[in-house]
C-alpha cells in the first residue's frame, strides 16, 4: 500500500504487462478515484445541511479524528502483515507535532473554511465558489517565493476569475446566491494554496512521508478544533442534538472520516498510475461531472450563462494545469544555462 514511486510503478510499459491491462489497470484507478471524491463532497453535503445539528467544527473535528485513528491502525496492521501492508511508523513525537503546527493552522483554515463553503452554497455551486485556488497559487508564489508566473498561466487565470464572478451574478439572478458561502469559499480557496506551500516546507521534518503529516496534521488539528467548538458554541448544540445517540448518525459521520482518509490514498494511486498533470485534468472532469450530478439530483433548472460560469472555471483551469505542465517539461533544459534553475524549479511545485 506504499504511495511512493517504486520499480512497478515504472514498468507499466513494459513487456510484462499487455497494453490492455494496463489500460484496465488505469480506468479502475481513476474511477475509484471518481467515485471516492464525488461521494466525499455529497455525503459532506448531507452531514453539514443537517437543520438540526449546527456544527461544521465539530463535523470537521470528528472527521479528523477518524483520520488519526485509521492511521494508527494501518500502522498497526503494517507490523502484523509486514509483507502486505506497508506504512511509516505512527509513533508521536512532539517535537515533530511541533514544528508541523504552523501548517496544521492552515490546515484547519482549509479543511474548515472548505466544509463551510459547501454547507451554504452546496454542491452545485461548489465549483465555482471554490475555483479561486489556483489564482492565490500564483499570488502566493509571487509573494512567498518571489517567482513569477508567465503570460499564458495568467490568461488562464483570468479565465478563472471571470467564470468565478459571472457564477456569482447567476447565482444572484437565481436568488440561491449566499454571500457567506461565496466569503468561505474565497478563504478555503487560499488556505488550500497556502496548505500546498507550506507543505513542501514541512515535508522534510515528516521524511517526506505524506501519511506522517496526515497524523500530524489531523491530530494537532483535533488538540485545536476543541476550545474552537466551546468558542463557538457548538458542544450544547451536539449535546442538545435528538440523534446524538443514533447509530446511523455516527456511521454516516465514520463514512465520512474513511473517505476523507481515503481521498488521499487514492490522489496518490491515480497520480502513480498515470501523471501528475494527468492527475489534475482527471481532477478537473470530476468536478465538472460532479457540478451535473448536484443539478441533476436536485432537480435544478440553471441558465445557460451559469453553466457558462462553471466551463470557463474547469477551462481556464485546465489551461493552467497543461501549461504548467509544458514550462516543467521546458525546465530541464534550461539548468546548463541558467545557475538558479534548479531552485526555482523546486520552488515551482506548489503551482502544480
Amino acid at each position: 500500500m506504499a504511495l511512493a514511486g517504486s520499480a512497478d510503478s515504472t514498468s507499466h510499459d513494459g513487456s510484462g504487462e499487455s497494453f490492455v491491462m494496463r489500460s484496465l489497470k488505469i480506468a479502475l484507478v481513476v474511477t475509484l478515484y471518481w467515485f471516492i471524491s464525488i461521494t466525499m463532497v455529497f455525503l459532506n453535503n448531507y452531514l453539514l445541511d443537517n437543520k438540526e445539528l449546527d456544527a461544521p467544527l465539530f463535523v470537521t473535528f470528528f472527521q479528523c479524528l477518524v483520520s488519526v485513528g485509521l492511521c494508527r491502525l494501518m500502522f498497526f496492521l503494517s507490523t502484523l502483515f509486514p509483507g502486505t501492508i506497508d506504512f511509516p511508523s505512527m509513533k508521536f513525537d512532539l517535537k515533530v507535532s511541533r514544528e508541523v503546527l504552523p501548517l496544521s493552522v492552515v490546515f484547519i483554515g482549509m479543511i474548515t473554511f472548505n466544509n463551510l463553503c459547501l454547507k451554504y452554497v452546496g454542491v452545485a455551486f461548489y465549483t465555482v465558489g471554490r475555483s479561486l485556488s489556483t489564482v492565490f497559487n500564483v499570488i502566493f508564489t509571487y509573494t512567498i517565493i518571489k517567482q513569477t508566473t508567465s503570460v499564458r498561466a495568467l490568461l488562464c487565470c483570468g479565465v478563472i476569475l471571470g467564470g468565478f464572478w459571472l457564477g456569482v451574478d447567476q447565482e444572484g439572478v437565481a436568488g440561491s446566491l449566499s454571500w457567506t458561502g461565496v466569503l468561505f469559499g474565497v478563504l478555503a480557496s487560499a488556505c488550500v494554496s497556502l496548505n500546498a506551500i507550506y507543505t513542501k516546507k514541512v515535508m522534510p521534518v515528516v521524511d517526506g512521508s505524506i501519511w506522517k503529516l496526515s497524523f500530524y496534521n489531523n491530530l494537532n488539528a483535533c488538540v485545536l478544533f476543541l476550545p474552537l467548538i466551546v468558542i463557538f458554541g457548538e458542544l450544547g448544540s451536539v449535546l442538545k442534538f435528538s440523534r446524538i445517540l443514533d447509530p446511523q448518525f455516527w456511521g454516516m459521520m465514520s463514512v465520512g472520516g474513511v473517505f476523507g482518509f481515503a481521498i488521499g490514498y487514492v490522489s496518490g494511486l491515480q497520480i502513480k498510475y498515470t501523471s501528475p498533470l494527468t492527475h489534475n485534468v482527471s481532477g478537473t472532469a470530476k468536478a465538472c461531472a460532479q457540478t451535473v450530478l448536484a443539478v441533476m439530483y436536485h432537480h435544478s433548472s440553471k441558465s445557460l450563462l451559469w453553466w457558462t460560469s462553471n466551463m470557463m472555471v474547469l477551462g481556464g483551469s485546465s489551461g493552467y494545469t497543461w501549461v504548467k505542465g509544458m514550462e516543467m517539461k521546458k525546465a530541464p533544459v534550461q539548468v546548463p544555462q541558467v545557475i538558479v534553475s534548479k531552485d526555482m524549479n523546486e520552488k515551482s511545485r506548489p503551482d502544480e
